[in-house]
Protein backbone atom coordinates (compact mmCIF):
# COMPACT_ATOMS: atom_id res chain seq x y z
CA UNK A 1 0.00 0.00 0.00
CA UNK A 2 1.35 3.35 -0.98
CA UNK A 3 1.70 6.68 1.65
CA UNK A 4 -1.34 8.11 -0.68
CA UNK A 5 -3.48 5.25 0.08
CA UNK A 6 -2.72 4.74 3.53
CA UNK A 7 -3.12 8.32 3.91
CA UNK A 8 -7.12 7.97 2.07
CA UNK A 9 -7.56 4.26 3.88
CA UNK A 10 -6.90 6.15 7.60
CA UNK A 11 -8.80 9.13 6.74
CA UNK A 12 -11.99 7.14 5.17
CA UNK A 13 -11.93 5.26 9.14
CA UNK A 14 -11.92 8.41 10.93
CA UNK A 15 -15.46 8.98 13.40
CA UNK A 16 -17.58 12.30 12.16
CA UNK A 17 -17.01 15.70 14.34
CA UNK A 18 -20.46 15.39 16.02
CA UNK A 19 -21.60 12.73 18.30
CA UNK A 20 -25.19 11.84 17.41
CA UNK A 21 -26.30 13.66 20.36
CA UNK A 22 -24.36 17.18 19.68
CA UNK A 23 -26.71 16.48 16.31
CA UNK A 24 -29.51 16.58 18.24
CA UNK A 25 -29.02 19.38 20.42
CA UNK A 26 -27.94 22.00 18.17
CA UNK A 27 -29.65 20.36 14.95
CA UNK A 28 -32.67 19.65 16.51
CA UNK A 29 -36.12 20.00 14.86
CA UNK A 30 -38.69 23.19 15.26
CA UNK A 31 -36.98 26.21 17.88
CA UNK A 32 -40.38 27.99 17.44
CA UNK A 33 -40.77 31.75 16.76
CA UNK A 34 -38.30 34.40 18.32
CA UNK A 35 -41.13 36.17 19.90
CA UNK A 36 -42.27 33.03 21.78
CA UNK A 37 -38.78 32.14 23.26
CA UNK A 38 -37.26 33.46 26.66
CA UNK A 39 -33.65 34.76 25.53
CA UNK A 40 -31.76 32.08 26.85
CA UNK A 41 -33.57 29.81 24.84
CA UNK A 42 -32.55 31.69 21.39
CA UNK A 43 -29.78 29.75 19.70
CA UNK A 44 -29.21 30.74 15.73
CA UNK A 45 -27.36 27.36 14.79
CA UNK A 46 -30.62 25.52 14.39
CA UNK A 47 -30.01 24.90 10.47
CA UNK A 48 -34.31 24.64 10.38
CA UNK A 49 -34.57 28.42 10.93
CA UNK A 50 -32.49 28.79 7.51
CA UNK A 51 -34.35 25.97 5.31
CA UNK A 52 -37.84 27.55 6.45
CA UNK A 53 -36.07 31.27 6.23
CA UNK A 54 -37.63 32.36 9.53
CA UNK A 55 -34.04 33.23 10.77
CA UNK A 56 -34.67 36.91 10.62
CA UNK A 57 -36.57 37.78 14.05
CA UNK A 58 -34.46 35.39 15.81
CA UNK A 59 -31.38 37.67 14.63
CA UNK A 60 -33.37 41.10 15.30
CA UNK A 61 -34.11 40.13 18.80
CA UNK A 62 -30.33 39.22 19.30
CA UNK A 63 -29.00 42.92 18.06
CA UNK A 64 -31.80 44.48 20.07
CA UNK A 65 -31.37 42.28 23.61
CA UNK A 66 -28.18 40.74 23.75
CA UNK A 67 -25.85 41.22 20.91
CA UNK A 68 -22.89 39.36 22.58
CA UNK A 69 -25.30 36.02 23.25
CA UNK A 70 -24.04 33.11 25.16
CA UNK A 71 -25.62 29.31 24.58
CA UNK A 72 -23.87 26.14 26.63
CA UNK A 73 -24.21 22.37 25.44
CA UNK A 74 -22.18 19.45 26.67
CA UNK A 75 -21.33 18.54 23.14
CA UNK A 76 -20.11 21.79 22.08
CA UNK A 77 -19.22 23.78 25.33
CA UNK A 78 -19.61 27.50 25.66
CA UNK A 79 -20.68 29.85 22.29
CA UNK A 80 -20.99 33.20 21.66
CA UNK A 81 -23.55 34.32 19.02
CA UNK A 82 -22.16 37.36 17.80
CA UNK A 83 -24.59 39.62 15.83
CA UNK A 84 -23.93 43.51 16.19
CA UNK A 85 -21.74 44.97 12.71
CA UNK A 86 -18.76 46.63 15.09
CA UNK A 87 -18.34 43.37 17.64
CA UNK A 88 -18.47 41.38 14.60
CA UNK A 89 -15.57 43.58 12.59
CA UNK A 90 -13.70 43.71 16.36
CA UNK A 91 -13.85 39.76 16.23
CA UNK A 92 -12.62 39.18 12.70
CA UNK A 93 -10.11 41.60 13.23
CA UNK A 94 -8.30 40.46 15.87
CA UNK A 95 -6.64 37.23 15.00
CA UNK A 96 -4.50 37.32 18.26
CA UNK A 97 -7.45 37.28 20.69
CA UNK A 98 -9.96 35.35 18.69
CA UNK A 99 -8.17 32.12 16.10
CA UNK A 100 -9.12 30.73 13.11
CA UNK A 101 -7.05 27.33 13.89
CA UNK A 102 -9.44 25.10 15.93
CA UNK A 103 -11.82 25.29 13.47
CA UNK A 104 -14.65 27.80 11.26
CA UNK A 105 -17.67 26.48 12.07
CA UNK A 106 -19.42 25.02 15.68
CA UNK A 107 -17.65 22.21 16.99
CA UNK A 108 -16.64 20.08 20.11
CA UNK A 109 -15.18 21.93 23.25
CA UNK A 110 -11.18 22.58 22.76
CA UNK A 111 -8.92 19.58 23.42
CA UNK A 112 -11.53 17.17 23.11
CA UNK A 113 -9.93 14.36 20.87
CA UNK A 114 -12.86 13.79 17.95
CA UNK A 115 -11.51 14.57 14.69
CA UNK A 116 -13.56 15.82 11.97
CA UNK A 117 -14.92 14.50 9.08
CA UNK A 118 -12.16 15.73 7.00
CA UNK A 119 -9.52 14.05 8.94
CA UNK A 120 -6.28 16.10 10.24
CA UNK A 121 -6.97 18.13 7.27
CA UNK A 122 -6.79 21.90 7.69
CA UNK A 123 -7.09 25.46 5.46
CA UNK A 124 -5.61 28.38 5.74
CA UNK A 125 -8.75 30.17 6.18
CA UNK A 126 -8.63 27.21 9.46
CA UNK A 127 -4.95 29.02 10.69
CA UNK A 128 -3.79 32.13 11.97
CA UNK A 129 -0.35 33.63 10.90
CA UNK A 130 2.32 32.92 10.23
CA UNK A 131 1.05 29.65 8.46
CA UNK A 132 -1.66 31.68 6.98
CA UNK A 133 -0.34 33.59 5.35
CA UNK A 134 2.26 31.75 3.51
CA UNK A 135 -0.65 29.00 2.61
CA UNK A 136 -2.99 32.00 1.23
CA UNK A 137 -0.06 33.62 -0.46
CA UNK A 138 0.49 30.23 -2.42
CA UNK A 139 -3.13 30.81 -4.65
CA UNK A 140 -4.12 34.47 -4.35
CA UNK A 141 -2.68 34.75 -7.51
CA UNK A 142 -5.80 33.37 -9.39
CA UNK A 143 -7.75 36.38 -8.42
CA UNK A 144 -4.98 38.67 -9.13
CA UNK A 145 -6.16 42.02 -11.46
CA UNK A 146 -4.40 40.70 -14.44
CA UNK A 147 -6.06 37.01 -13.85
CA UNK A 148 -9.51 38.73 -13.64
CA UNK A 149 -8.96 40.38 -16.55
CA UNK A 150 -7.86 37.61 -19.08
CA UNK A 151 -11.05 35.60 -17.18
CA UNK A 152 -13.83 38.65 -18.47
CA UNK A 153 -14.47 37.65 -21.67
CA UNK A 154 -14.70 34.18 -20.99
CA UNK A 155 -16.90 34.48 -18.16
CA UNK A 156 -19.12 36.61 -20.82
CA UNK A 157 -19.02 33.88 -23.39
CA UNK A 158 -20.39 31.14 -21.33
CA UNK A 159 -22.98 33.29 -19.62
CA UNK A 160 -24.18 34.10 -22.91
CA UNK A 161 -24.25 30.88 -23.90
CA UNK A 162 -26.07 29.77 -20.88
CA UNK A 163 -28.72 32.54 -20.94
CA UNK A 164 -29.49 31.98 -24.48
CA UNK A 165 -30.49 28.10 -24.15
CA UNK A 166 -32.90 29.06 -21.62
CA UNK A 167 -36.42 28.18 -22.44
CA UNK A 168 -38.51 31.41 -23.03
CA UNK A 169 -42.17 30.95 -21.45
CA UNK A 170 -41.50 27.99 -19.51
CA UNK A 171 -40.77 26.95 -15.92
CA UNK A 172 -37.35 25.81 -15.04
CA UNK A 173 -34.85 25.76 -11.41
CA UNK A 174 -32.86 28.75 -11.98
CA UNK A 175 -30.10 27.38 -9.35
CA UNK A 176 -29.17 24.25 -11.17
CA UNK A 177 -29.49 25.67 -15.13
CA UNK A 178 -28.11 28.98 -14.42
CA UNK A 179 -26.03 29.64 -11.18
CA UNK A 180 -24.81 25.97 -10.66
CA UNK A 181 -23.84 25.92 -14.48
CA UNK A 182 -21.97 29.36 -14.12
CA UNK A 183 -20.44 28.88 -10.66
CA UNK A 184 -18.96 25.07 -11.74
CA UNK A 185 -17.98 25.82 -15.40
CA UNK A 186 -15.39 28.65 -14.02
CA UNK A 187 -14.39 26.53 -10.84
CA UNK A 188 -13.32 24.22 -13.47
CA UNK A 189 -11.34 26.63 -15.50
CA UNK A 190 -9.73 27.63 -11.88
CA UNK A 191 -9.08 23.84 -11.33
CA UNK A 192 -7.87 23.00 -14.93
CA UNK A 193 -10.44 20.81 -14.14
CA UNK A 194 -12.09 18.35 -16.65
CA UNK A 195 -15.34 20.07 -17.81
CA UNK A 196 -17.00 16.96 -19.17
CA UNK A 197 -16.53 15.88 -14.57
CA UNK A 198 -17.30 19.38 -13.23
CA UNK A 199 -20.72 18.78 -12.05
CA UNK A 200 -18.91 16.78 -9.45
CA UNK A 201 -17.34 19.69 -8.12
CA UNK A 202 -20.84 20.88 -7.40
CA UNK A 203 -21.38 17.68 -5.56
CA UNK A 204 -18.78 17.09 -3.27
CA UNK A 205 -19.45 20.94 -2.44
CA UNK A 206 -22.79 19.94 -1.42
CA UNK A 207 -21.33 17.13 0.62
CA UNK A 208 -19.12 18.67 2.60
CA UNK A 209 -21.47 21.50 3.76
CA UNK A 210 -24.22 19.19 4.30
CA UNK A 211 -26.05 17.55 7.66
CA UNK A 212 -25.87 14.04 7.18
CA UNK A 213 -29.24 12.72 8.10
CA UNK A 214 -33.16 11.09 6.20
CA UNK A 215 -33.95 12.79 3.33
CA UNK A 216 -30.44 15.09 3.49
CA UNK A 217 -27.71 15.78 0.65
CA UNK A 218 -25.84 12.69 2.24
CA UNK A 219 -28.10 9.77 4.21
CA UNK A 220 -25.08 9.43 6.46
CA UNK A 221 -21.89 10.00 8.07
CA UNK A 222 -20.45 7.08 6.38
CA UNK A 223 -21.91 7.92 2.74
CA UNK A 224 -20.27 11.43 3.37
CA UNK A 225 -16.64 10.43 4.21
CA UNK A 226 -16.76 7.92 1.17
CA UNK A 227 -17.80 10.64 -1.13
CA UNK A 228 -15.37 12.84 -0.04
CA UNK A 229 -12.47 10.17 -0.21
CA UNK A 230 -13.94 9.92 -3.87
CA UNK A 231 -12.76 13.69 -3.81
CA UNK A 232 -9.40 13.25 -2.84
CA UNK A 233 -8.59 10.09 -4.85
CA UNK A 234 -9.95 12.05 -8.35
CA UNK A 235 -7.92 15.41 -7.09
CA UNK A 236 -4.82 12.83 -5.91
CA UNK A 237 -4.66 12.04 -10.08
CA UNK A 238 -4.83 15.94 -10.62
CA UNK A 239 -1.87 16.65 -8.30
CA UNK A 240 0.14 13.76 -10.12
CA UNK A 241 -0.25 15.06 -13.43
CA UNK A 242 0.10 19.00 -12.21
CA UNK A 243 3.88 17.45 -10.66
CA UNK A 244 5.22 17.33 -13.91
CA UNK A 245 2.83 19.37 -15.99
CA UNK A 246 2.69 22.49 -14.00
CA UNK A 247 0.05 25.32 -15.38
CA UNK A 248 -1.58 29.03 -14.07
CA UNK A 249 -4.32 26.86 -11.73
CA UNK A 250 -5.06 26.34 -8.26
CA UNK A 251 -4.33 22.62 -7.96
CA UNK A 252 -0.45 23.40 -9.78
CA UNK A 253 -0.05 26.26 -7.21
CA UNK A 254 -0.36 24.23 -4.46
CA UNK A 255 1.54 21.63 -5.77
CA UNK A 256 4.74 23.94 -6.58
CA UNK A 257 3.98 26.86 -4.09
CA UNK A 258 7.08 27.46 -1.40
CA UNK A 259 4.20 26.97 1.32
CA UNK A 260 2.48 23.70 0.24
CA UNK A 261 4.23 21.59 -2.24
CA UNK A 262 6.24 19.54 0.55
CA UNK A 263 2.72 18.43 1.87
CA UNK A 264 0.66 14.95 1.15
CA UNK A 265 -2.32 15.30 -1.39
CA UNK A 266 -4.58 14.37 1.88
CA UNK A 267 -3.34 17.05 3.94
CA UNK A 268 -4.62 19.98 1.13
CA UNK A 269 -7.78 18.86 1.46
CA UNK A 270 -8.69 21.35 3.59
CA UNK A 271 -7.61 23.93 0.96
CA UNK A 272 -9.29 22.01 -1.83
CA UNK A 273 -12.89 22.00 -0.29
CA UNK A 274 -12.15 25.94 0.82
CA UNK A 275 -11.58 26.63 -2.94
CA UNK A 276 -14.54 24.44 -3.95
CA UNK A 277 -17.19 25.84 -1.16
CA UNK A 278 -16.10 29.01 -1.72
CA UNK A 279 -16.02 29.66 -5.52
CA UNK A 280 -19.25 26.99 -5.67
CA UNK A 281 -21.89 27.94 -3.03
CA UNK A 282 -20.84 31.23 -2.18
CA UNK A 283 -21.23 32.71 -5.79
CA UNK A 284 -24.22 30.56 -7.19
CA UNK A 285 -26.16 31.77 -3.84
CA UNK A 286 -25.77 34.93 -4.95
CA UNK A 287 -27.08 34.72 -8.28
CA UNK A 288 -29.69 32.99 -6.99
CA UNK A 289 -30.56 35.17 -4.53
CA UNK A 290 -30.35 38.52 -6.69
CA UNK A 291 -33.50 36.84 -8.56
CA UNK A 292 -35.19 35.45 -5.64
CA UNK A 293 -34.70 39.20 -4.10
CA UNK A 294 -35.36 41.15 -6.93
CA UNK A 295 -38.57 39.52 -7.42
CA UNK A 296 -39.20 40.07 -3.48
CA UNK A 297 -38.92 43.97 -3.89
CA UNK A 298 -40.46 44.39 -7.26
CA UNK A 299 -39.83 48.16 -7.06
CA UNK A 300 -36.26 47.97 -7.25
CA UNK A 301 -36.65 45.19 -10.02
CA UNK A 302 -38.22 48.55 -11.83
CA UNK A 303 -35.49 51.17 -10.95
CA UNK A 304 -32.85 48.46 -12.30
CA UNK A 305 -34.41 47.63 -15.65
CA UNK A 306 -34.65 51.60 -16.30
CA UNK A 307 -31.49 52.15 -15.49
CA UNK A 308 -29.33 49.31 -15.80
CA UNK A 309 -26.46 51.29 -14.53
CA UNK A 310 -27.86 50.46 -11.30
CA UNK A 311 -25.60 47.27 -11.71
CA UNK A 312 -22.82 48.54 -10.22
CA UNK A 313 -25.17 49.73 -7.11
CA UNK A 314 -26.70 45.84 -7.21
CA UNK A 315 -24.20 43.17 -6.90
CA UNK A 316 -22.56 44.86 -3.40
CA UNK A 317 -26.56 45.01 -2.20
CA UNK A 318 -27.35 41.61 -2.92
CA UNK A 319 -24.48 40.61 -1.32
CA UNK A 320 -24.79 42.10 1.52
CA UNK A 321 -28.63 40.83 1.58
CA UNK A 322 -27.86 37.49 0.82
CA UNK A 323 -24.72 37.20 2.73
CA UNK A 324 -24.24 33.41 1.26
CA UNK A 325 -22.18 32.28 3.71
CA UNK A 326 -24.48 33.11 7.65
CA UNK A 327 -21.26 32.61 10.02
CA UNK A 328 -17.70 31.86 10.82
CA UNK A 329 -16.34 30.66 13.79
CA UNK A 330 -13.12 31.96 15.99
CA UNK A 331 -11.97 30.85 19.57
CA UNK A 332 -10.86 32.44 22.19
CA UNK A 333 -7.17 32.57 22.92
CA UNK A 334 -7.57 33.96 26.28
CA UNK A 335 -9.65 35.59 29.00
CA UNK A 336 -11.38 38.25 27.48
CA UNK A 337 -14.39 40.87 26.98
CA UNK A 338 -16.81 41.75 24.29
CA UNK A 339 -19.68 44.14 24.23
CA UNK A 340 -19.31 43.32 28.04
CA UNK A 341 -19.79 39.90 28.03
CA UNK A 342 -17.06 37.72 29.89
CA UNK A 343 -15.22 35.43 27.26
CA UNK A 344 -13.16 32.75 28.61
CA UNK A 345 -10.13 30.84 27.39
CA UNK A 346 -11.48 28.51 24.71
CA UNK A 347 -15.19 29.74 24.25
CA UNK A 348 -16.56 29.40 20.39
CA UNK A 349 -17.11 32.79 19.44
CA UNK A 350 -19.62 32.73 16.37
CA UNK A 351 -19.23 35.80 13.85
CA UNK A 352 -22.96 36.22 12.45
CA UNK A 353 -22.19 38.20 9.19
CA UNK A 354 -26.09 37.02 7.97
CA UNK A 355 -26.86 39.52 11.26
CA UNK A 356 -24.33 42.48 11.07
CA UNK A 357 -25.23 42.93 7.32
CA UNK A 358 -28.89 43.90 8.89
CA UNK A 359 -27.62 45.76 11.75
CA UNK A 360 -30.29 48.82 11.50
CA UNK A 361 -27.52 51.15 13.05
CA UNK A 362 -25.25 50.78 10.12
CA UNK A 363 -27.22 50.22 7.35
CA UNK A 364 -30.52 52.09 8.52
CA UNK A 365 -33.77 51.09 9.15
CA UNK A 366 -34.57 48.50 5.75
CA UNK A 367 -31.51 46.96 6.36
CA UNK A 368 -33.59 44.03 5.65
CA UNK A 369 -34.91 44.78 1.92
CA UNK A 370 -33.00 45.40 -0.66
CA UNK A 371 -32.24 49.30 -2.21
CA UNK A 372 -30.14 49.86 -4.78
CA UNK A 373 -29.53 53.81 -3.84
CA UNK A 374 -28.15 52.27 -0.29
CA UNK A 375 -24.95 54.27 0.00
CA UNK A 376 -22.75 51.78 2.09
CA UNK A 377 -23.64 48.87 0.99
CA UNK A 378 -20.41 48.19 0.36
CA UNK A 379 -19.36 47.81 3.45
CA UNK A 380 -20.75 44.31 3.86
CA UNK A 381 -19.27 41.95 5.82
CA UNK A 382 -20.11 38.75 3.49
CA UNK A 383 -16.77 38.29 2.62
CA UNK A 384 -15.05 38.54 5.99
CA UNK A 385 -12.50 41.29 7.69
CA UNK A 386 -8.91 41.40 7.93
CA UNK A 387 -6.74 38.61 7.28
CA UNK A 388 -9.16 36.14 6.19
CA UNK A 389 -10.90 38.94 3.57
CA UNK A 390 -12.04 36.55 0.33
CA UNK A 391 -9.52 36.39 -1.78
CA UNK A 392 -12.18 35.64 -4.54
CA UNK A 393 -14.27 38.38 -3.97
CA UNK A 394 -13.89 40.57 -6.96
CA UNK A 395 -14.27 37.21 -9.27
CA UNK A 396 -17.75 36.67 -7.46
CA UNK A 397 -18.49 40.45 -7.37
CA UNK A 398 -16.83 40.26 -11.61
CA UNK A 399 -19.28 37.16 -11.89
CA UNK A 400 -23.04 38.55 -10.46
CA UNK A 401 -21.97 41.75 -12.97
CA UNK A 402 -21.65 40.23 -16.33
CA UNK A 403 -24.42 37.91 -15.58
CA UNK A 404 -27.12 40.86 -14.74
CA UNK A 405 -25.39 42.89 -17.38
CA UNK A 406 -26.17 39.86 -20.04
CA UNK A 407 -30.16 39.61 -18.25
CA UNK A 408 -30.83 42.81 -18.94
CA UNK A 409 -30.03 42.59 -22.47
CA UNK A 410 -32.10 40.04 -23.64
CA UNK A 411 -35.27 39.27 -20.91
CA UNK A 412 -37.84 41.85 -19.93
CA UNK A 413 -37.64 39.92 -16.59
CA UNK A 414 -37.17 36.87 -14.98
CA UNK A 415 -40.12 36.17 -12.29
CA UNK A 416 -39.82 33.73 -9.56
CA UNK A 417 -43.51 31.22 -9.77
CA UNK A 418 -42.93 29.50 -6.57
CA UNK A 419 -41.16 30.17 -3.68
CA UNK A 420 -37.74 28.58 -3.06
CA UNK A 421 -36.43 25.32 -1.44
CA UNK A 422 -33.35 25.90 0.91
CA UNK A 423 -30.81 24.38 1.80
CA UNK A 424 -30.94 22.67 5.36
CA UNK A 425 -27.37 24.69 7.06
CA UNK A 426 -27.06 27.27 9.34
CA UNK A 427 -23.56 28.04 7.72
CA UNK A 428 -24.09 27.97 3.92
CA UNK A 429 -27.30 30.38 3.36
CA UNK A 430 -28.40 29.09 0.13
CA UNK A 431 -31.19 27.96 -2.41
CA UNK A 432 -31.51 24.12 -3.85
CA UNK A 433 -34.53 24.83 -6.10
CA UNK A 434 -35.69 28.47 -7.28
CA UNK A 435 -39.07 27.71 -10.10
CA UNK A 436 -39.18 30.72 -12.28
CA UNK A 437 -39.79 31.77 -15.73
CA UNK A 438 -38.46 34.49 -18.05
CA UNK A 439 -39.75 36.14 -21.69
CA UNK A 440 -37.53 37.07 -24.10
CA UNK A 441 -37.20 40.57 -25.75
Amino acid sequence: MTETQLDRETWLSRKPVRSPEMEQAIFGGDVGDAADLSLDEINPLNPHLFKEHRWHDHFARLRAEDPVHLNELGSAGRYWSVTRYDDVRAVDGDWKTYSSAHGITIGPPVGVPVPDSLGNASSFIAMDPPDQTAERKTVRGISAPSSLRNLDDLIRERTVAVLESLPDGETFDWVDTVSIELTTLLLATLFDFPLEDRHKLTRWSDVVTSIPGPGNTVESGAQQRQEIGECLEYFEGLWDKRKTNPGFDLVSMLVHGEGTKDRPTADHLGNLFLLIVGGNDTTRNSMSGSVYGLNKYPEQYDTLIADPNLIANLVPEIIRWQTPLSYMRRTATCDTELGGKQIRKDDQVLMWYLSANRDEEVFGDNAEAIDLARPNADRHLSFGYGIHFCMGSRLAELQLRILWEEVLQRFERIEVVDEPERTLSAFVNGYTHLPVQMTRK
